[in-house]
């Protein structure tokens, strides 16, 4: 029976980050994306250097924790006044189906609503499957964009919700 918290990150929690990211981001993105593209992103968005400066400037991680153990995390930060978009939410492959990505999502709205927020929006890649779990926990795809990374391209929805 998992047994599910929050913890709030600071920069010491980057090696766990970078871990439960080391084991997650290839899965989720092999059927998506190209290995180069995969690994371009990877050390452009979870270097340590990439990660302190999102961590410092305005992005606030959660790490979910199942019995002590990391493993998952997730980040949010302010982009208007009561408008937050949730930037980063990912589960190891090994909890994923247990309810753990429910929870961190839940918590995550949590802390939102809790800072002052009524408002979440994320991006998901077009072909990424965690679009319907976004629909069932309540989001709805607003639109759509094109977002060049590098020599790369991301293809996502733009999904919102509001936190009333």
């Amino acid at each position: 029976m998992p047994s599910f918290a929050i913890k709030h990150a600071t920069v010491e929690d980057i090696p766990t980050i970078i871990t439960i990211q080391e084991k997650t981001w290839e899965p989720t993105y092999r059927d998506i994306l190209s290995k180069e593209q995969i690994d371009y992103m990877f050390e452009k968005i979870y270097s340590v250097d990439a990660l302190k400066t999102q961590l410092t400037e305005g992005q606030h991680f959660m790490i979910l924790l199942n019995g002590g153990s990391p493993e998952g995390f997730s980040s949010v930060s302010e982009e208007l006044p009561g408008t937050y978009k949730l930037h980063k939410i990912y589960v190891l492959p090994s909890t994923q189906g247990t309810g753990a990505g429910k929870f961190l999502l839940n918590e995550t709205e949590n802390y939102v609503r809790s800072v002052g927020g009524n408002l979440l929006s994320l991006n998901v890649n077009r072909y990424n499957k965690a679009k319907s779990f976004y629909e069932k926990m309540g989001f709805h795809v607003t639109g759509e964009k094109d977002i060049p990374i590098g020599p790369y391209w991301m293809n996502d929805f733009i999904l919102e919700k509001a936190l009333n």
